[in-house]
């Protein structure tokens, strides 16, 4: 692996990119993509990739604009081998603060949560210099049972200490819901279900929760259907959105939760991953695509779209496999 290089001083241009930025994030239009490609993405690949590879990857997509990318997961490497060497890349990540192979000033307020099951695993990614953690419970009390192994009541009292640790230590603390359409298992999921696992995350203060379709059966209707019943009791500001692109609904479901008010969404670069757990669930919504399709539509993402498109294709060789159509697209319309 390449070494990596300390970070100089931000140049003039740096902080009028910065300033520009905040700008940017400040307009009432702005919606925050959270990248989820290095850590969903990447956990149901096949063969091991690379730790140079991840970081590689973690270091373009730094650069694009994004503010929140998610970096690796702390489980069991039994469980899921990929992400193995989740250690190496967060301590890599904070050694060097960001990647900076090309000497580029790349932004420091990064955020490059991780995923943690229970305290063994929050204490393993603190000791590597954590400074945000996902929790990840499940609406479904079948899924939550396969994917790891306890009810529902089980995994939130398991995540409470979690919770509460991280934020006496200033950590912040992200939830994720999973199957909150349907599950593989238990099949439809009662929006009261997802109402009550979303409640149950912030009481621990979670300062967002993301809703996952984790076997991307989502349609519009059945998106509307459920943050009508959530956005009664949870304001819009503290939701949002995970949809898969299983049915080719992704998109859809982001303009209806646009509409709800959500302003957040996660999205994988070149629509890699699914849930190593959920058979047939692949296709996370492609960064490129959602970051197209929200542009064109007149909101503000401060992503550098045709530099997301060709970092996707980048790391789409790189696994022999397909990029996404936005990103495909683009990089064609650039070669005109």
């Amino acid at each position: 692996m390449r070494s990596v290089r300390s970070l100089s001083v931000p140049s003039i241009s740096a902080h009028r990119a910065m300033a520009t930025q905040a700008s940017v994030h400040a307009h009432p239009n702005y919606v925050r993509i959270v990248e989820v490609g290095p850590r969903d993405g990447l956990q149901n690949e096949p063969k091991v990739v690379p730790t140079a590879i991840k970081l590689e990857l973690i270091n373009r997509l730094a650069r694009t604009g994004l503010r929140t990318i998610e970096a690796t997961s702390f489980v069991s490497k039994k469980q899921i081998p990929q992400l193995a060497d989740g250690d190496q890349v967060l301590t890599t990540l904070n050694r060097a603060g960001a990647l900076d192979y090309s000497n580029q000033y790349i932004p420091q307020h990064i955020s490059y949560p991780v995923l943690v099951p229970n305290e063994r695993y929050f204490e393993a990614a603190v000791a590597c210099g954590a400074r945000e953690i996902a929790i990840f419970g499940s609406a479904s009390e079948g899924f939550s049972k396969r994917n790891i192994n306890c009810s529902v009541a089980e995994a939130l009292a398991r995540f409470r200490p979690v919770a509460k640790r991280a934020l006496e230590q200033g950590i912040r603390v992200r939830g994720y819901v999973s199957c909150v359409i349907a599950c593989p298992v238990d099949g439809p999921t009662a929006p009261e279900k997802v109402l009550y696992v979303c409640q149950e995350l912030l009481a621990m203060g979670c300062y967002e929760v993301s809703l996952g379709d984790t076997i991307g059966v989502g349609t519009p209707f059945s998106v509307r259907r459920l943050l009508g019943a959530l956005l009664h009791h949870i304001p819009a500001a503290k939701l949002a959105g995970h949809f898969h692109d299983t049915y080719g609904q992704g998109c859809a479901n982001v303009l209806v939760s646009l509409e709800m008010g959500l302003r957040v969404f996660d999205a994988s670069v070149a629509g890699l991953g699914g849930c190593p757990f959920a058979k047939g669930a692949t296709g996370n919504l492609a960064t490129e695509d959602l970051v197209y399709m929200l542009q064109e539509s007149g909101y503000n993402t401060g992503v550098d779209l045709l530099a997301l498109a060709h970092i996707g294709d980048w790391i789409s060789r790189e696994l022999k496999r397909e990029p996404s159509r936005a990103g495909n697209a683009l990089i064609r319309r650039a070669k005109l």
